[in-house]
Formats: structure tokens, C-alpha cells, sequence
């Protein structure tokens, strides 16, 4: 058998000139990081000036904390995983994302975790409440959020209260009417508006064992209490006078029990 000796060199050729093309190519489009020091950290928070609980400069003192900041660094030693699973370890992170660019830039994008209360227990308590029941520490930062005070268990507000504040921040007009709720020691539910001189009782919120039912029974029950009292502001205390009750109670559905302002106690109207 004869070896066609030309044929063989040329393959040969062909292979290497093919080797040769797919590592030049995957150079060009992938520049020597060894080389490369990250020049440019740019840290965008959805919802920052919304929230208020996140800012850049504290991301960063998070990173430089753990010494992971990636300004001045090389590239090739810059590693965004490490970044995003330190940055979730904060209590007001929900997500974070990092990714490096040809140019030498680091781009991490956060979103942050939604609080719907602050809650301030009778039992020394203060943290707040996301929108998923989650609890989140007490901090610096400030947020226009209904407060709520009282008889306030951690159990309770992640499976009554978050229900009841979550619906009342998601219409505007509650949102803006309600600026505190106090639990009662019966658990009943006390809310004070922002307007007027009065606190107004709402009842007692519902209860089931069934997370989805509850849910709903309470959104019911806000939806139905706020609506009346959104009538009588409108059609009662528009003409008597914001000022002129003291204690509006709006447990039974037939009727809304007021109490004048320095009346003899139990004296109703």
C-alpha cells in the first residue's frame, strides 16, 4: 500500500490551520483578562428611591467588607458569584446579578426585598415585614410605611397582619388614609388615620388554617370595612366635622358606632 504522501501533508496542514483559526478566534473575542484591571463598578438598585432601605454606597461597603470589591482589581481574579452570594446574605437583598464586560467594567443590578409595615411590638419588637411574610431588621433607613403597634407576635404578623397591611398598601387611598394599626390584646384591630382625631376599630380579622383562604378572607375584610369607611368620611364626617368623633367603630355591618369627643365613657351616638 502506497501513502500518498502529499495528500497526508496537506490534511495535516488543514488540521493545524483549523486549530490555529478556532484559537485565534476565541482570543479575539475573549482578550487575556490577566492582563485586565477592572477600571469602572456600577451598581444599579431597582426601586432605590422607592424603598430607601439600599443605596450604591452601601453595596459597596458590603463588598469592601468582604474584601470582594472589584474596582482596581484584575479581572481574572474578579468573580461574580462570589459577589451575588454575599450580597444575598443581606437581609434586604431579593436579588442580585453580576456579570463582567470586555471593556473592564463590573455591572451588578439588585432588586430589593418589598417591606409593607414596620412593626413595633408591645413586647419590644421592631423589624419590618416584606410582602412575603419575611421578616427584616430594624435599620437606618426610612421608608413611608404604616406603622403597626400593639399585641404583635412574630406568628401573627406573618400570617394576619401582612395580609392586612399588604392590602391596605396596594390601593392609594388606604395606603394614603392609614398611617398606624394597633393590635388590641384580643386581637382586635385598631387603625388611625391620618386625618381627623379619631381612631377607628375595625373588628377582628378572620381566620382559617389555610394560608391561600386566609389570605383571602382578610383582603375581603379590609376591602369591606375600608369601603365603609371611605363612605362615611364622605357622607358623615364631611358634614358633622372630622374633628367631632373621637372612636368610630365599624365591627358590626348593620351599623357604625361613634363616640363623641369628651363624652361621659360608654356615651355613644
Amino acid at each position: 500500500m502506497r501513502i500518498n504522501w502529499k495528500k497526508t501533508i496537506i490534511g495535516i496542514l488543514d488540521i493545524v490551520l483549523g486549530v490555529y483559526l478556532v484559537f485565534a478566534i476565541t482570543s479575539f473575542n475573549k482578550p487575556d483578562e490577566t492582563a485586565k484591571v477592572c477600571t469602572k463598578v456600577g451598581i444599579n438598585i431597582a426601586d432605590e428611591t422607592t424603598n430607601g432601605f439600599l443605596s450604591a454606597a452601601e453595596i459597596k461597603k458590603i463588598l469592601q467588607r468582604n474584601q470582594i470589591y472589584p474596582l482596581e482589581k484584575r479581572m481574572a481574579f474578579v468573580q461574580p458569584r462570589g459577589i451575588e452570594d454575599i450580597l444575598k446574605k443581606s437581609p434586604f437583598v431579593k436579588t442580585a446579578q453580576c456579570y463582567k464586560t470586555q471593556d473592564g467594567h463590573v455591572c451588578i443590578n439588585i432588586t430589593q426585598r418589598l417591606p409593607i409595615v414596620r412593626i413595633k411590638s408591645s413586647n419590644g419588637d421592631d423589624y419590618y415585614l416584606d410582602d412575603k411574610g419575611g421578616i427584616m431588621p430594624n435599620s437606618k433607613y426610612t421608608s413611608d410605611l404604616i406603622i403597626a403597634t400593639g399585641n404583635i407576635s412574630k406568628n401573627y404578623a406573618k400570617n394576619y397582619l401582612g395580609y392586612l397591611s399588604e392590602t391596605l398598601m396596594e390601593n392609594d387611598l388606604w395606603r394614603n388614609l392609614v398611617e398606624q394599626i394597633n393590635i388590641l390584646p384580643d386581637k382586635g384591630v385598631e387603625i388611625v388615620p391620618r386625618v381627623g382625631d379619631n381612631v377607628v376599630f375595625m373588628g377582628y380579622l378572620p381566620e382559617s388554617r389555610v394560608a391561600d383562604e386566609r389570605k383571602k378572607l382578610i383582603q375581603d375584610f379590609v376591602a369591606h370595612k375600608m369601603e365603609r369607611l371611605e363612605k362615611f368620611y364622605r357622607y358623615g364626617l364631611s358634614q358633622a366635622g372630622w374633628n367631632k368623633y373621637s372612636y368610630i367603630s365599624l365591627e358590626f355591618d348593620n351599623q357604625i358606632i361613634c363616640k363623641k369627643k369628651h363624652t361621659r365613657p360608654g356615651e355613644n351616638v
